[in-house]
């Protein structure tokens, strides 16, 4: 077994950022405090062990591809990879197949491939969204859902899945009204959690656990309410998180907007490094605290309620990811933001692929799964004495 690592903070530690010394947020070697269960001694502990960045990302970029390859030809269909491979280049370059060939063309590049493909932006976007809540609110358990709108998403997902809502829109009613019902659990959360002072850490996690809760009990009351049959097992289904309904259509909007937080996220990484280390460090570094903080909530209200109305609640990534990103490459936020989203992605391509083949041709929620998967990754994680959860938790 090998010997525990030196403890890593997920916040950096404020003395490494004197302004003028041309030392960035996040890097060179920690002289600040503690931020374990006892007090810094001599020079602090060693830097914890990294692993280099460009092979790393050139590691999960070939497993992405081989995941999105793998997420196409793997189901309750046996399919040749011969097959798979055919018909994926088919649909990629616009090639001719034969009659007898609709079949399985149709299930691997209509069914497989843009489910696949919604995974890893859905696990990417989650990834992304965890990262930000958690330098926003400087809290190591939030996550996406932490500020209430995933679960307010559901309202409007129930209102479709169980009522019929929204009708006149077709096959875009879910999603819409899973977005809407999102945005407007966001502006209820900032109302309520913005005081005079402006929107604060504590009081913004507190409101959205407490929204999170009361937007739940109403959908768990839709379900209720409904009459026993398929509406009411589709809307949990949905509350539990699920892929089943990808499609093409589904793809481009979530992309859009997982890929627009991404750009802007990797753009502010050097604040978001700031902005972990308290919002005093931030102003003495040129950050608008407050301001950031607004950016960055309705970027995570816009990315969750996007992913959420075409994938469900699907729980954990958003929180897990981005403590296993900080383990393999340290707290700054330009390398944990450089690998958070492609890990995300790989990950829950294989959590939809198990969630389809377990018991095929049965289907198992995918949040369900990722459940039983971050559970215990957790549990192991917050016993790991080389690691810190956002300074002694």
């Amino acid at each position: 077994m090998a010997p525990p690592r030196a403890r890593e903070a997920v916040v950096p530690s404020p003395a490494r950022t004197e302004p003028g010394t041309g030392t960035e947020p996040g890097t060179g070697p920690s002289t600040g405090p503690s931020t374990g269960t006892g007090p810094s001694t001599g020079a602090g502990p060693a830097p914890p062990r990294r692993l280099p960045l460009p092979p790393l990302i050139a590691a999960l970029c070939l497993a992405l591809v081989a995941s999105l390859v793998c997420g196409a030809g793997l189901g309750a269909s046996g399919l040749s990879w011969g097959e798979v491979l055919r018909h994926l280049w088919a649909g990629l370059s616009g090639g001719v197949i034969s009659p007898d060939e609709v079949a399985a063309y149709t299930i691997v590049w209509e069914l497989r491939f843009p489910r696949a493909l919604l995974a890893a932006v859905v696990g990417a976007g989650l990834s992304a969204v965890g990262v930000a809540i958690q330098a926003m609110v400087r809290n190591a358990l939030a996550d996406p859902f932490t500020l209430g709108i995933s679960s307010g998403a559901a309202i409007g997902a129930n209102a479709v899945l169980i009522f019929g809502a929204l009708g006149a829109l077709g096959v875009w009613a879910l999603s819409a009204a899973a977005f809407a019902s999102a945005l407007c659990a966001m502006i209820l959360v900032y109302a309520v959690a913005r005081t005079a002072q402006g929107l604060t850490p504590l009081r913004l996690v507190l409101t959205g656990t407490a929204m999170y809760y009361g937007f739940s009990a109403i959908s768990t009351l839709m379900v209720f309410m409904a009459e026993r049959g398929e509406a009411a097992r589709s809307a949990m289904m949905w509350l539990l998180g699920s892929l089943a309904g990808a499609t093409w259509a589904s793809v481009p909007i979530a992309a859009g907007a997982v890929l627009a937080a991404l750009g802007y996220l990797a753009v502010s990484a050097r604040r978001l490094n700031a902005l972990a280390m308290g919002d005093e460090t931030a102003a003495a570094l040129g950050v608008d605290a407050g301001r950031l903080r607004k950016e960055l909530f309705l970027l995570a209200a816009a990315v969750t309620g996007a992913v959420v109305a075409v994938s469900g609640a699907i729980g954990f990534v958003g929180l897990m990811v981005p403590h296993a990103a900080r383990m393999l490459v340290g707290a700054d936020h330009r390398r944990v933001m450089a690998v958070a989203p492609l890990a995300g992605a790989v990950l829950l391509i294989w959590v939809d692929i198990a969630s389809r083949t377990i018991l095929a041709p049965t289907e198992l929620p995918v949040g369900v799964l990722t459940a039983v998967i971050g559970v215990p990754c957790f549990l192991l994680l917050m016993r790991r004495r080389g690691y810190s959860f956002g300074g002694g938790a």
